[in-house]
C-alpha cells in the first residue's frame, strides 16, 4: 500500500469518527451544532432555523450544486435553479439560497426549510412591476411536491455519487479542505444519496394522488402515512391551500386548520413546524416561541387605496355586514366554528383524509417534552375562518378551487373549471392572480378541477388512477 493510500485511509477513518462523534475527545469539530440565528424577527422568520435541517436537512453544498448537475430532473418552468419550484430569492441579499431555507452548521453546513417557505409570498401590479414580499401570505408560488420529487429524482440518479459530486462542490467551494474532501466523498454523499432514496420510497403513496400544484400542500398525509403507519388504505386526497399567519393572537381559540381539527395556536405552529422536517428531538423551541410572538401580531398588507371604489365600498359593507360577518368578521359570533360538511356541501376530501385514528396519534407527539399536543380532534366540517388579508389568499376555498373573489360569488356550476395557479400578477378587477392568458400560462401550472374530482371518485371506488390532475 502507498503511503498517500494509508494517508487517504487514516484520514478517512477520522472523519468517519468525527462523524459519529466517538473515540476522539479532542474533535471538537464533531461536536459543532451552530444554527443560523437573526436578530430581526422577519429575517429570522425569512432563514432562521427552526430544527428542520438538524434532523432532516440536506449538506449544503451538496444541495447548493444539484439543480445545476442535474437540470433534466428540474421541472419545465420560468426561472433558474430552485426559483423553477417558487422559492423566493431577494435581490441583493448576501444569502446566496431562498426564503425558507434555514442553515445550520452540524457539523457541517446543512440546509432545511423553515416556516416561511410555506408563508410567504409575492405579488405584482404587472408583468413589468417589481415583486413586492409578503410575509405571512400563502406561499402563492412554492410547489412543495415537485421540490421533493426532484430531490428523490436526484437521489435515484446513479450520478449521485462522489466521482460526479466532489467535482461539482469544488466548482462553488474551491477553499474545501482535504479532510473536508474526504469526510464528503466516505460519508456525507454516500449518507446523503442514502437518505433521499429511502425518503423517496417513504413517499412513493404521494404517486396515487393529484399533484397539489404551487400553493397546495398536502398537510397530515404524511404524518397518517409516514410517522404513524395508519391507514395506508386510505384513499382520500388531503390537499389543501396553504393558509395565512397574520393576526394569530385573534385566532387563538378558533378551530384551526382547514377542518377545525385543532384550537391551539401554538400545537398549529409546531405541527407545522414537524412538517417542515423538524422532529420532536430537533425542534428549536426557543426560535419558534419567537415565530410566535412574531406573527402573534403580524397583520396583512392594506389593499391598495387607489384601487377601492368608495362608493362601492360602502355598499358592499353593508351586504357583508348583513350576509357574511357573523362566520368571517374577527368579532362574529360564529367565526372559528366548524361548519357542517352537510351545510356546506363542499368537497370533503380533506376533512375525510384526517382521521380519528390520525388525531389519537397527533395528541401523542410532544409527550415528556416542554410542549406536547393534546388538542386534535376529529370533526365533520370546515372552520369559517376570519378573511383578514383576504385579496392575497387567491385562489379561494379550502382546496384553492375558486380563482378570484368575483369567481367566488357566482353560482358554482358558473366557476371555471380550469385555471393556472402560481402567477404572481394580480388582478385588480376580479381580485385574484391572473389565472388565464398566455403570461399565466407561461407560469403557472394548470389546474382541471373537473379531471382532480374524476381522481377522487375513482380512488373511492378503488379504482386505480395514474394520471396526475393537470393537464
Amino acid at each position: 500500500m502507498t503511503r498517500r493510500r494509508r494517508i487517504a485511509l487514516v484520514a478517512g477513518s477520522v472523519a468517519i469518527v468525527a462523524v459519529l462523534g466517538i473515540g476522539i475527545p479532542s474533535l471538537h469539530w464533531s461536536q459543532r451544532n451552530v444554527p443560523e440565528v437573526h436578530a430581526d424577527p422577519a429575517e429570522h422568520f425569512k432563514y432562521g432555523s427552526i430544527g428542520a435541517e438538524k434532523e432532516n436537512g440536506i449538506p449544503y453544498w451538496v444541495w447548493l450544486i444539484l439543480p445545476e448537475m442535474f437540470p433534466e430532473h428540474l421541472p419545465d418552468r420560468p426561472g433558474e435553479g430552485y426559483g423553477k419550484f417558487g422559492f423566493i430569492y431577494e435581490a441583493g441579499s448576501p444569502k446566496g439560497r431562498p426564503i425558507g431555507t434555514s442553515y445550520r452548521e452540524d457539523p457541517i453546513p446543512m440546509v432545511g426549510l423553515n416556516c416561511a417557505v410555506c408563508h410567504a409570498g409575492t405579488v405584482r401590479e404587472s408583468a413589468e412591476a417589481p415583486e413586492l414580499l409578503v410575509l405571512g401570505m400563502p406561499g402563492n408560488r412554492f410547489d412543495l411536491k415537485e421540490y421533493l420529487d426532484f430531490l428523490f429524482r436526484v437521489g435515484n440518479d446513479p450520478r449521485f455519487n462522489a466521482d460526479n459530486i466532489l467535482p461539482a462542490i469544488e466548482g462553488v467551494n474551491p477553499g474545501i479542505s482535504w479532510i473536508d474532501d474526504l469526510f464528503y466523498r466516505y460519508v456525507v454523499i454516500p449518507r446523503t444519496r442514502a437518505a433521499l432514496v429511502t425518503e423517496s420510497e417513504r413517499f412513493a403513496w404521494m404517486s396515487r394522488f393529484p399533484d397539489p400544484g404551487p400553493g397546495r400542500v398536502d398537510t397530515f398525509n404524511p404524518y397518517k402515512f409516514n410517522r404513524f403507519g395508519l391507514d395506508e388504505a386510505n384513499p382520500h386526497v388531503g390537499t389543501a391551500d396553504l393558509p395565512p399567519l397574520w393576526n394569530q393572537a385573534r385566532k387563538e381559540g378558533m378551530w384551526l386548520h382547514w377542518d377545525g381539527n385543532n384550537d391551539s395556536v401554538d400545537e398549529r405552529n409546531i405541527s407545522a413546524a414537524l412538517g417542515a422536517g423538524a422532529s420532536e428531538g430537533s425542534l428549536d423551541v426557543g426560535s419558534m416561541e419567537r415565530i410566535a410572538d412574531w406573527i402573534a401580531t403580524l397583520a396583512p398588507p392594506a389593499f391598495p387605496e387607489q384601487e377601492i371604489d368608495q362608493s362601492l365600498a360602502r355598499y358592499g359593507a353593508r351586504v357583508y355586514q348583513q350576509h357574511c360577518a357573523a362566520c368571517h368578521a374577527f368579532d362574529g359570533a360564529e367565526v372559528g366554528q366548524v361548519v357542517d360538511i352537510l351545510v356546506i356541501g363542499t368537497d370533503r376530501e380533506r376533512l375525510d383524509s384526517f382521521t380519528p385514528e390520525l388525531a389519537e396519534s397527533m395528541n401523542t407527539l410532544g409527550e415528556g417534552r416542554s410542549w406536547s399536543f393534546s388538542s386534535f380532534e376529529k370533526t365533520e366540517g370546515y372552520s369559517s375562518m376570519p378573511l383578514d388579508g383576504v385579496w392575497l389568499r387567491a385562489p379561494y376555498l379550502h382546496n384553492g378551487s375558486v380563482p378570484t373573489l368575483r369567481d367566488l360569488l357566482m353560482p358554482p356550476q358558473d366557476r371555471p373549471t380550469i385555471f393556472y395557479r402560481g402567477y404572481d400578477v394580480y388582478d385588480y378587477e376580479d381580485l385574484g392572480f391572473v389565472s388565464s392568458g398566455a403570461d399565466a400560462e407561461a407560469v403557472a401550472i394548470g389546474l382541471d378541477l373537473g379531471h382532480v374530482i374524476v381522481l377522487a371518485v375513482g380512488h373511492l371506488q378503488g379504482e386505480t388512477v395514474t394520471a396526475n390532475g393537470t393537464p
